[in-house]
């Protein structure tokens, strides 16, 4: 049997519609050339010279990665870092997670309580919150002044190093909103059929938590954990703004990026500092590539 061909008319309002579409595209496309993959390249570029932002870069090789090894701030970084994520994703999770449960039970005005707690999300990484951040844990802040109605003398927390990263972390876990509402989005579209199969069975609350809830949700706390380890490794603000740009006490707010910016713009390393760049990237990358794998053991979908 022969195939109808489509009108000539119709090829040509195709095509027609398919360079006014490309046409639409072509700002984006130039953006993503421009503003991403040219900057992308050229730092790919610069991570293997020696350039200080003031004369023409010169050849070094792999120099600029080698040169990590030896370098003591470059393991403390990571480690600074490390504690941040590993601390500050799961506990920003949880909470969120909790909240959301709360949330999504009927009560009278429940928009209020969700708008509010998801404020800190939008205000969270700005500079004037890490800045209140540093007063609230300052030796005379807020919370020095709780403690103190205890008859409890509290530190110095953020010039402590044994407690500065975790005023980080604090801030951190403030920010749950944006996971909160994502976790609360997935609640909805759990059936109500299961829990009360599961109440039929005998089953708990508890018990239909973990049962269902957990297992449903899983696809959504798989991409809660992606996104909140990858904004975690990027994380610049709150350190910068708590640590006056030095990553003090004793480099104990010393995040990755705090010190790829100071080897950059501080110290005009900046083939150091791309290597530094493309480092964080394969370790992130890293993270990520083992949450994916581990997601067949764990995350469960409908289908």
């Amino acid at each position: 049997m022969l195939r109808r061909s489509a009108p000539r008319t119709e090829i040509t309002v195709e095509r027609r519609e398919g360079r006014s579409a490309y046409l639409f595209l072509l700002p984006w496309f130039a953006g993503l050339l421009l503003l991403t993959g040219g900057p992308i390249l050229a730092s790919l570029f610069l991570s293997f010279t020696d350039f200080d932002l003031l004369t023409t870069p010169s050849w070094v090789g792999l120099d600029n990665y080698a040169r990590v090894m030896d370098d003591p701030h470059f393991g403390n970084a990571v480690r600074v870092t490390m504690i941040y994520v590993v601390a500050s994703v799961p506990l920003s999770g949880g909470f969120a997670l909790l909240v959301a449960v709360l949330l999504n039970r009927p009560m009278r005005g429940v928009g209020v309580y969700r708008a509010a707690y998801y404020l800190p999300s939008l205000l969270g990484g700005s500079v004037a919150v890490a800045i209140l951040w540093r007063q609230i844990f300052g030796p005379d802040g807020l919370v020095n002044d709780l403690l103190s109605a205890f008859g409890i003398v509290g530190p110095s927390w953020i010039s402590t190093p044994e407690y500065a990263i975790y005023t980080l972390v604090a801030l951190h876990i403030w920010q749950f909103g944006s996971p909160m509402l994502i976790f609360l989005a997935g609640l909805k579209q759990i059936p109500a059929e299961l829990y009360d199969a599961a109440a039929v069975d005998g089953a708990g609350k508890v018990r239909a938590f973990f049962q269902i809830t957990l297992p449903m949700l899983s696809p959504i706390i798989f991409f809660n954990l992606v996104l909140q380890t990858v904004n975690a490794f990027k994380a610049f603000t709150p350190a910068f703004i708590l640590s006056g740009g030095t990553g003090g006490p004793a480099d104990s707010t010393l995040f990755y990026t705090l010190y790829l910016y100071q080897e950059g713009f501080g110290n005009f390393r900046m083939g150091y500092a791309s290597a530094l760049a493309w480092i964080l990237l394969l370790m992130t990358a890293a993270f990520t590539a083992l949450a994916f794998r581990s997601s067949r053991y764990w995350v469960h979908y409908a289908d």
